[in-house]
């Protein structure tokens, strides 16, 4: 499915590039699609998230330890796996360059925790699978530059709220159990670069972005001074991801 997804973004993409030749001859598509008050659409992209690792000062059998190997790396290493986004387009007019957004959206990813202390000795207590389904609600402001024939560059930022159902937050067990556990409620910023490609029937966008979560993640576990190898070692962990998506209007 993912493969089959990044097929048709590249497909899409290619053939649109056409749109961005110079022709003066041309035909302007949708002249006053973006004089309408409201407007809305739906995107589908693909999107690849990791962490950003904070390790943490503890305390080892007595002796002290500061979350990285003797070679500086933290403990925890991380795999990453393309994931899928799919949402809702909300667009109000404020004026001739500037436009207020929502993009409500659901982001799926997959990522694959690595914690390399030496007192973890099996492949089952090294790794722990994290499996994130977020739930977003953004709210964003849109700037756009002039329209050159059927194209139109913009940037856009904003912050949003993402709620992740498969965090497993409220659940007992926690990593000596084999579960790694990361908040449900969570806070972003993102920034955003595209360009707004009109054919006759629809506006199409090509663009990419950066998500930055603001809060940590971690969900401690219950025992860290007898069992500190696991969120022990973390001072904190803040998602952070790059999407690609077409947008449709």
């Amino acid at each position: 499915m993912k493969n089959k997804l990044l097929l048709l973004i590249s497909f899409v993409g290619i053939y649109s590039f056409g749109q961005f030749r110079p022709n003066y001859d041309k035909q302007w598509n949708r002249e006053f699609t973006d004089q309408k008050k409201y407007s809305f659409g739906f995107f589908i992209g693909t999107n690849v998230m990791s962490y950003k690792v904070v390790p943490r000062e503890y305390t080892n059998n007595s002796i002290p330890d500061d979350g990285s190997t003797p070679e500086g790396q933290v403990y925890l290493a991380q795999e990453n796996s393309p994931g899928i986004s799919v949402g809702l387009i909300g667009r109000m007019r404020v004026n001739d360059y500037i436009d207020l957004k929502t993009e409500p959206g659901i982001h799926i990813s997959e990522r694959t925790l690595y914690f390399r202390n030496v007192s973890l000795e099996n492949t089952t207590d090294l790794q722990r699978d994290v499996k994130a389904t977020y739930v977003e609600i953004p709210i964003l402001i849109n700037f756009h530059g002039d329209r050159w024939f059927n194209t139109r560059p913009y940037i856009q930022g904003g912050f949003g709220y993402a709620m992740n159902l498969q965090s497993n937050q409220d659940k007992v067990d926690d990593n000596l159990a084999g579960i790694f556990r990361t908040t449900k409620n969570n806070f972003n910023w993102q920034a955003e670069i595209g360009v707004d490609i009109y054919f006759k029937k629809f506006k199409m966008t090509p663009a990419i972005k950066g998500v930055f979560f603001f809060n940590n993640e971690i969900v401690r576990d219950d025992d860290e001074v007898n069992n500190p190898q696991y969120t022990g070692t973390l001072y904190e962990l803040k998602s952070r991801g790059v999407f690609f998506s077409l947008k449709f209007e």
